[in-house]
Formats: structure tokens, C-alpha cells, sequence
């Protein structure tokens, strides 16, 4: 699937938003919508490393997908490289471009695509009309991230760390 972009101006300094995004422990706050059973795949949910796996539900199904933080480049560009489906066989990338605007705003743009290899899981591409959904549901983040870091409100509850002691990572 070619890639399918959101972008929305955000009232917050780009270094807030910046660190906010490229926490993975913040992603379900704005992207629970369409992202489930969601969980760090390692106990630092930052820099460059940091990976989480979630399912990603894009009708007429939801699939399992992992994302890996490859490069940062603060405070402007963020780039997470993933695979996901059966066998982790579709690669998948994300890239987030934050820019500067007048003041404190702050212009946050995401790219997502991927690139199924196999006839089988292009066809349920082609057929779901899969860019419209990922498309609507990007839309939707950045909405509820400008909401987020708008209103100063701290993320939900924290994130489960794959194979990690509950309690020694301070989890309930």
C-alpha cells in the first residue's frame, strides 16, 4: 500500500511534541482507536531501539504489527520501521516530520506504508481498501494527539513491557 499521509498544526513547542511522539509508551493515548493489545518490546520506550508491538485494525481485519524506532533526528523527523500480518512477512514504515511554525505551533505530519510481498496479502490490500482506513484513522491520531498535548493532560495508564516483571517495571 502506497503511502497515505495526515498532517494537523498543533498549539505545543516542538521539542513537547517531538519527545511526546517519540516516546512509544505514549502511542496508545492517541491511537487506541485502531491500535490494540499494545505492549513495549523492551523497557525503554524511547530513543533509537525502542519497539512495540500491537494489532493495527484495518477492516476487514486487524493484524499484529511490530515497529522499531530506526533513526531521530530531534526535534523534526522521526523514522520507525516495522513488519507485520502473518509471519511478520509485510514490511511496514512510519515517518513523522514535525516543522516549526509562528510561535508555539507546531506542524506534525505521519506517513505510513507498506510493502506486502506476497500476491495474497497485496490482494487484501487492493480489495479492503485498507488506504482509506489507515488514512481516516491517522487523521483521527493526530486529532487526538493535538488534543493531548494542547490541553497539557498526562497519557493513560502505563504500557505493558513484553516478558518484563510487572511489578519491578512499576506496572499494576
Amino acid at each position: 500500500m502506497g503511502p497515505v499521509s495526515a498532517e494537523l498544526a498543533i498549539d505545543a513547542p516542538r521539542r513537547r511534541a517531538f519527545d511526546f511522539v517519540a516516546d512509544l509508551g505514549n502511542r496508545p493515548a492517541f491511537t487506541d482507536h485502531f491500535i490494540s493489545d499494545f505492549h513495549l518490546s523492551r523497557l525503554e520506550s524511547s530513543g533509537i531501539g525502542a519497539g512495540a508491538r500491537f494489532r493495527f485494525y484495518a477492516p476487514p481485519q486487524a493484524i499484529w504489527m511490530d515497529t522499531v524506532i530506526e533513526a531521530l533526528e530531534p526535534p523534526h523527523r522521526i523514522s520507525e520501521r516495522g513488519a507485520g500480518g502473518r509471519l511478520n512477512r509485510i514490511p511496514s514504515a512510519t515517518e513523522w516530520e514535525l516543522t516549526e511554525g509562528p510561535g508555539s505551533l507546531t506542524t506534525v505530519r505521519v506517513v505510513y506504508w507498506t510493502e506486502p510481498g506476497n500476491p495474497i496479502d497485496r490482494g487484501k490490500e487492493i480489495f479492503g481498501a485498507a488506504s482509506h482506513w489507515y488514512t481516516r484513522d491517522w487523521a483521527a491520531a493526530l486529532r487526538r494527539l493535538r488534543e493531548l498535548l494542547e490541553s497539557d493532560r498526562k497519557p493513560g495508564e502505563g504500557v505493558g513491557v513484553a516478558g518484563a516483571d510487572r511489578h519491578w517495571a512499576g506496572l499494576p
